[in-house]
């Protein structure tokens, strides 16, 4: 966790951990600047469903790339690759710290290694992929995928339908596939690795899913069932992110009919408790150099490694 000098913090973490909370104290006394590194936090849709930072919290200090994307955009991790970098280099020239947090971590290995470039797919070839797969099931369409790229379709989920799409729309648009693309070479960093502090906030399982389990109870009671209700009317691509944000489709379903609302928030919960195991392992197996501590401990190090590096 050392390093000569800290010009930026990056701090990840499961869901519900407590990344926002830290990153906050942290800017108020280093003067930093919080930047988002969260895939649904960036929708406007979805303050309360995505414990988006609210004005309490962006009062205390700036909060950059929250909430600023329409539901109807298929937000990717380039354009997001594109931003941030632009919102890095204004909070260094204001003379602050970026703090990037959040539990993305395709935006995180970004970060820290670039972007292969990737081909632009016209609109057109879009929507007619999304057209011909509309009434198709997400297993046979993982199928598809592995008869003409059978590497991205190995390192994708079966049940994954928006990067599934993705990978399909690239091959009808160039004829070759995404992880041929993905092999060229990459954009630059955004920030060099050796002068960042790398947090992974780590609680107990036990902790986390319990802490899980009570925040989806407080955002039922801040109004995240009217905010999907909001959302489902819109009538968008059941395949865009926004869509498929945890807890959407489950009160998507309970406001159908098909099930009642305990049954909604329990299958929420269970979604969001496998979604946080998987951040535990991805960060362990795609980011190495970074440290894993309790949130216990995580407020006391970060002041003390800032303390030196700064």
């Amino acid at each position: 966790m050392s390093a000569d000098r800290i010009d930026a913090v990056l701090l990840a973490g499961p869901t519900a951990s407590g990344k926002s909370a830290l990153a906050l104290a942290l800017a108020e006394r280093f003067g930093g600047e919080i930047v988002n590194a969260d895939s649904m936090q960036v929708y406007a849709d979805l303050a309360v469903l995505t414990a988006r930072p609210g004005p309490s919290e962006t009062a205390r200090a700036p909060h950059l790339l929250y909430g600023h994307v329409d539901g109807a955009i298929n937000y990717s991790v380039g354009r997001w690759y594109a931003q941030a970098g632009a919102a890095i280099e204004a909070v260094r020239r204001r003379g602050r710290l970026p703090i990037v947090v959040g539990g993305t971590g395709l935006y995180f290995k970004a970060l820290e290694r670039g972007l292969a470039e990737m081909p632009a797919v016209p609109e057109a070839v879009r929507e007619a992929v999304r057209a011909d797969a509309e009434d198709e099931e997400t297993p046979a369409l993982h199928g598809r995928l592995a008869q003409v790229d059978p590497d991205s379709a190995a390192r994708l989920r079966p049940s994954d339908r928006q990067r599934i799409l993705r990978a399909l729309e690239v091959y009808a648009a160039t004829g070759r596939p995404l992880s041929l693309w993905q092999g060229q070479p990459h954009s630059q960093p955004l920030v060099e690795a050796a002068c960042c502090l790398r947090l992974f906030l780590a609680p107990e399982r036990a902790a986390l899913y319990a802490g899980i389990d009570a925040r989806f109870g407080t955002m039922l009671a801040a109004g995240a069932l009217t905010e999907v209700a909001r959302l489902a009317a819109r009538g968008l691509d059941p395949a865009l992110p926004v869509m498929r944000a945890h807890g959407v489709p489950w009160l998507i379903r309970h406001l159908g009919g098909a099930v009642d609302l305990e049954a909604a928030a329990a299958g929420a919960k269970a979604d969001t408790r496998h979604y946080a195991k998987r951040q535990f392992t991805w960060f362990r197996h795609q980011m190495p150099g970074w440290t894993f501590l309790p949130p216990s401990e995580a407020p006391a190090a970060a002041a003390a490694a800032l303390a030196r590096g700064r």
